[in-house]
């Protein structure tokens, strides 16, 4: 698709970003909001969550501003967590703390895919592997090109506490 967009000789800005924080909210409401635990695979495995403010804050300068055509950005959150910190600050978001379970791969494929398609089930599992054995990039795009500071998942968490409440 980009490819063809750059030959058109049309205008064009890609923003590509990494993993949503907001999929948190597919992955771990149901175990959260029933008072379970989080079955986690990887409990250590560090990822970049990009909030939605921070994808639409790098949209609306790049439509807004000059000097964003023919660029690509890539995008991930200014902080590398654990995913047993993203569960973490979502307890302190909610003022209690939420219990983690390891399970297994398989398992955790299962809890998935009941809430995001296989072809997402195994992408997420990919990246959940990956950053249990590699420290993933993160960016500090945001706040270059917006002068704004980008929106952390600790503070991401505080703003949607109330989505992972009963």
């Amino acid at each position: 698709m980009e490819s063809a967009l750059e030959e058109a000789g049309l205008s064009w800005t890609f923003i590509r970003p990494g993993m949503f924080a907001t999929n948190t909210r597919w992955w771990w409401t149901r175990a959260i909001k029933g008072g379970e635990a989080v079955r986690l695979p990887y409990p250590e495995a560090l990822t970049a969550p990009v909030s939605e403010r921070n994808i639409a804050a790098l949209a609306v300068t790049a439509l807004s501003e000059r000097g964003h055509g023919r660029q690509a950005y890539t995008l991930y959150g200014p902080q590398a967590l654990t995913l047993r910190e993203q569960v973490e600050h979502i307890g302190a978001a909610m003022g209690k703390k939420i219990p983690i379970e390891r399970v297994t791969p398989e398992q955790a494929r299962a809890d998935l895919g009941r809430t995001t398609p296989p072809m997402g089930v195994e992408a997420i599992m990919r990246a959940w592997e990956a950053g249990d054995e590699i420290v993933p990039e993160t960016s500090a795009i945001i706040e270059k090109l917006t002068g704004t500071p980008a929106q952390t998942f600790p503070e991401w968490a505080q703003e949607h506490a109330d989505d992972f409440r009963p």
